[in-house]
């Protein structure tokens, strides 16, 4: 194995020309050097192959591959099938990574052989301002020996990006093509194969918040939330892992119920929102999960809903009353 990379980047592009300079300065320039980075422009109608060909020309760990458009999954899952890496990382292309991001992951990898590595997220603007940090699990040692403690589980963020991932956890496992949470769908049961897991209480991840994601109009692709939750619960029955229940309500709260309602909070047609409302209903009554439970979830120790700010807080519980009426109704 010493004649592979000790980690395979893979970053899919799609129409990115005005960021992908500022991603690639960052992945080249790691401190950690034995790296491959595999570019897979996905169909990009602007002058990202462009800026792809100049950096390849610069550097000979650039992989350039160009393929029709099919989403960020299909891009992903190419970037996997043409990997070599004993560890594959995932970055989107409008993001940018701290210089000692890889190395200090792959390094803790190594410490605790562990097959996932996280760190902490931050999001930043158009002039580079970091504005609001994203923590993950700062409560738990930096070493997570999962049969031991599986709290992460229901309450880690499932972002691809801010982690590194032994490349056999993808001998059974693709990105899921055509969903819209296609993380959501992938990254806990690439946890329920593990055995240990590694954190760093760094934000060495720049997630990138562009001012059009924020207001442009949800959808109800939204509902792609519940598949992506239902696929881990059921993945989760046949891991070893199936005693941790409680963990696992802990995950289909804080993503089926909390982060699928900060979804819907952008969807602007009322028919739609009210649909999409009955749905979360629905999920909620077959997987037994109840209003008290939702109020005391708990992540990183502290009480969720009353750790967010005072508008969040009241849009989730009148979300809870238009769910009780639809209940009624």
């Amino acid at each position: 194995m010493n004649n592979y990379p000790k980690i395979s980047v893979i970053i899919p592009v799609y129409n990115t020309e005005k960021y992908l300079s500022k991603c690639l300065e960052s992945v080249i320039n790691q401190t950690l050097k034995d790296i491959e980075i595999i570019v897979i422009n996905d169909g990009s109608t602007d002058s990202s192959q462009n800026i792809i060909d100049l950096y390849t020309s610069k550097d000979d760990r650039i992989i350039s591959i160009i393929k029709e458009n099919g989403g960020l999954s299909d891009a992903r899952n190419m970037g996997i099938d043409n990997s070599n890496g004993n560890y594959l990382a995932f970055i989107d292309s409008d993001d940018y990574i701290d210089e000692y991001m890889l190395e200090n992951m792959y390094n803790l990898s190594q410490k605790h052989q562990s097959e996932i590595v996280l760190c902490d997220l931050v999001k930043v603007n158009e002039k580079g301002e970091e504005f609001r940090d994203l923590p993950q699990s700062p409560q738990l040692a930096d070493k997570i020996i999962l049969k031991d403690d599986f709290t992460i589980f229901g309450e880690m963020s499932c972002f691809a990006c801010n982690k590194i991932f032994k490349k056999s956890l993808f001998n059974k496992h693709r990105f899921k093509k055509g969903i819209h949470f296609e993380d959501i769908e992938l990254i806990p049961k690439l946890v329920l194969d593990s055995t240990v897991l590694s954190k760093i209480n760094q934000p060495f991840y720049k997630y990138f918040e562009r001012q059009d994601s924020i207001t442009k109009s949800h959808t109800k692709r939204g509902l792609d939330m519940f598949l992506a939750v239902n696929e881990v619960s059921n993945y989760f029955k046949n891991s070893v892992y199936i005693n941790s229940k409680t963990d696992l309500k802990r995950f289909q709260i804080f993503q089926g119920y909390y982060s699928y309602l900060a979804y819907v909070a952008y969807v602007k047609d009322k028919s739609l929102k009210k649909n999409m409302l009955f749905a979360l209903s629905e999920f909620l009554f077959s997987n037994s999960i109840n209003k008290k439970e939702i109020i005391n979830y708990k992540r990183f120790n502290n009480n969720y809903l009353m750790s967010l700010p005072n508008k969040k807080k009241i849009f989730y519980l009148l979300a809870q009353i238009d769910i009780n009426i639809l209940n009624i109704i």
